[in-house]
């Protein structure tokens, strides 16, 4: 009885061994996968932020060549 004890014990922890080590590898995996998506998203949001950036300089821009095309246009309107 103590032997056929012994040998339930025994198969049930190697099998929860065996599980212990799945969850191991999965939670390594999972964690190499939030660290690349952590990665990702910081680079996502620098990104992001460059293009605002570049998003105001050009309506900066288009704002002064807005300014100067109707400074033309007002100079030739009182030649007509």
């Amino acid at each position: 009885m103590l032997d056929t004890a012994l040998a339930k014990l025994t198969e049930l922890t190697e099998q929860l061994v065996e599980k212990n080590s799945l969850i191991q590898a999965e939670n390594m995996k999972l964690k190499t996968q939030y660290e690349e998506l952590e990665s990702s998203t910081a680079n996502l949001k620098e990104d992001n932020e460059s293009l605002q950036l570049e998003a105001l300089e050009q309506e900066e821009k288009q704002a002064d060549v807005l300014n100067k095309v109707n400074a033309l246009l007002n100079r030739l309107q009182p030649a007509e």
